[in-house]
């Protein structure tokens, strides 16, 4: 692997660790005349089932929904030399298959994943299969929180200095469908579904956010998930860059197991990596340091902080100079759903974080607000522990309206906290929650639940929410 001293090309102050592709970059795999599964027909599985067909593979598509479900899906795929097995999870279907490619929808348990085990079948994820053919080193994101916003914060900061980048995964794109092009760098996010399955998967700079409980609707145990998480670090060697969360115990034991040099962040000054600090964040290096004000900075809560702490420790890892950094953090406007602004009625002030979907997300977006709360919560229980939440709701919350399949598991283990109102779904929790609200008030949509109950997913929830409140 060759490297760059991206202090000549940028300015930095620090050593640079610009990696630079080689011609054996990447070997790839040889797809052609192997059979291969994709079992899993949503957005990533029919990306992945098209490059295959692309490569030369002999194409079965598996889903236990049936064709009229599918029908969409189906139509993406009109024309093209592919075998489709719907309805059902046989494990006959699995004759002959050299390969199974996992979406990230699909659980371990999953009948046709355990009989391609049992029959000796590799399986691998989306990003396993595209990181294979890909040439161009990658950023990888994960944690339980600040994914999105880090990814694309990150993204913004190479393009920022002429690097031809691409930002996708487990947010935008699949990362498959950035195969075909050359680029200077990849980041993208990653979930703990996707991470599965990969074995060769290496990032050259991967983040580990923060880990708190989520998914255990899916995961046997807590522990299970972390694990899954930590599979983002495996393939990395000395040559890579992990970056950790110091104030994070189970994050922060990783360095411990990883072979890849540490960068840390987190609130504490320390002698080497980021902190916050008095309005500004601090990246300290080796040979200097260099400071970045918030003052201008648009995206607030204690949860944004800690995101900008991570991507400055990605960018200052690839030389991006102090004043694009500051110039990309000032102008990042934040995500949708994601503690977004909607509007100001009658001195109450309406945010739509239809995003935090765990309970660890919700703590964080309660202490980013001084003012009361009326809290808006409740969906599809993903088998958290809502009481973490307790000091949150005592402190803060002086209403929490719940609604959804979760909202009698939420109301036993917070309702005696605040008081609580229990409604039938998201606009008679608008409507309540405006009721109730006095001038100085927050609203806040924060559902600590996915959205599967009542809509397609979170930002069909959020879109809803918002204009429920523009017709207050």
């Amino acid at each position: 692997m060759q490297y760059a001293e991206g202090s000549n090309k940028t300015g930095s102050l620090f050593p640079a660790y610009c990696f630079l592709p080689t011609a054996d970059w990447n070997l790839g795999m040889e797809l052609r005349g192997k059979k291969v599964m994709v079992l899993g027909l949503a957005r990533t599985g029919s990306e992945t089932a098209r490059f295959l067909v692309r490569r030369g593979a002999d194409v079965l598509v598996s889903d236990c929904k049936s064709e009229a479900e599918l029908r969409r899906e189906k139509e993406f795929l009109s024309g093209l030399p592919i075998r489709f097995f719907l309805g059902g999870e046989k494990t006959s279907w699995l004759e002959g298959v050299d390969l199974l490619i996992a979406s990230p929808g699909v659980p371990a348990e999953n009948p046709l994943l355990q009989g391609a085990r049992k029959r000796g079948i590799e399986v691998v994820s989306e990003i396993e299969l595209a990181c294979r053919f890909l040439r161009a080193p990658l950023v990888a994101i994960t944690g339980t929180n600040g994914k999105s916003t880090t990814t694309t914060l990150i993204g913004e900061m190479l393009k920022a200095i002429g690097l031809k980048t691409f930002v996708g995964g487990n947010i935008g794109a699949p990362l498959i469908g950035f195969v075909a092009e050359d680029w200077d760098w990849g980041v993208v996010e990653v979930s703990s579904f996707q991470l599965e399955w990969v074995k060769e998967f290496r990032p050259r700079i991967a983040a580990l956010l923060n880990l708190t409980e989520d998914h255990l609707d899916r995961y046997a145990d807590f522990s299970s998930y972390c694990e899954a998480k930590e599979r983002i670090f495996n393939a990395q060697t000395d040559e890579d860059i992990a970056v950790l969360n110091r104030d994070d115990p189970l994050a922060w034991s990783m360095r411990e197991r990883v072979r890849s040099r540490v960068i840390s962040f987190g609130w504490a000054e320390v002698r080497e990596g980021v902190y916050a600090k008095q309005g500004e964040i601090v990246w300290r290096g080796e040979h200097g340091q260099e400071r970045f004000p918030l003052s201008r900075v648009k995206i607030q809560g204690v949860h944004n902080v800690e995101n900008l702490m991570a991507a400055i420790a990605v960018a200052k890892s690839v030389s991006v100079p102090a004043e694009i950094i500051q110039r990309v953090i000032e102008e990042f406007p934040g995500l949708e759903h994601r503690l977004e602004y909607v509007r100001e009625k009658n001195g109450v002030r309406f945010y739509n974080d239809s995003k935090g979907t765990n309970v660890g997300a919700v703590a964080k977006s309660l202490a980013s607000f001084s003012s009361p709360v009326i809290l808006i919560a409740g969906g599809v229980d993903k088998g958290g522990e809502y009481r973490i939440l307790a000091g949150e709701i005592k402190r803060q919350v002086k209403k929490l309206i719940l609604f959804g399949a979760a909202k009698e598991k939420i109301r036993s283990a917070l309702g005696h906290l605040t008081e609580t109102a229990v409604v039938e779904n998201l606009e008679a929790a608008v409507q309540e929650a405006y009721r109730s609200s006095r001038p100085g008030d927050v609203v806040l949509l924060s559902p600590a639940c996915s959205s599967f109950d009542m809509f397609q997913n979170y930002a069909e929830r959020g879109k809803v929410f918002r204009t429920l409140v523009q017709n207050l």
